[in-house]
């Protein structure tokens, strides 16, 4: 568990931390150098969920033997089913970064959110929806490994 604490904000006591995958952790379908190094650091302290239509096909190969759950999109509506996902985690106890429409709900569900915008830009759906934006992974990553940062970010 990673616990955050933000002055004029409750604790917050972090289990889960939700990904999307193609241009937020990946880029044409293969994970961001450094990406996976972070991952596996952090997923000492919460269980972290990939949650992906699978564009190119290529996520179950990425994260094999990582111990890092993926989630492939089964409904036609993946704005509806990422928001779900979190949801039955408890909200409350997740963090999800993302960058695109389909992440919108699921950035405003978590009780924090980091938005991406990289190389594939970020829509004005999930910026909107974000407690912080990033202009890379490699960067929001570092918040949730560091979460003073956090506090820095946040405070009242």
């Amino acid at each position: 568990m990673i616990k955050i604490e933000i002055p004029g904000i409750n604790e917050l006591n972090i289990e889960n931390l939700v990904l999307d995958y193609n241009g937020t952790i990946a880029c044409n379908g293969k994970v961001i150098p450094g990406v996976m190094e972070m991952l596996q650091q952090i997923k000492s302290k919460v269980t972290v969920y990939i949650l992906t239509a699978d564009t190119y096909g290529t996520v179950k190969k990425e994260f094999e033997n990582t111990g890092i759950e993926v989630h492939i999109l089964k409904s036609d509506n993946g704005t509806l089913e990422k928001c779900e996902f979190v949801k039955n985690l408890g909200s409350e106890k997740t963090i999800s970064v993302g960058n695109g429409n389909n992440d919108a709900a699921m950035l405003k569900e978590s009780v924090l959110s980091i938005a991406i915008m990289g190389g594939e830009g970020c829509s004005f759906k999930a910026l909107a929806n974000a407690d912080i934006v990033v202009t890379n992974i490699l960067d929001a990553l570092s918040l949730v490994e560091d979460p003073i940062k956090i506090k820095a970010t946040l405070r009242s």
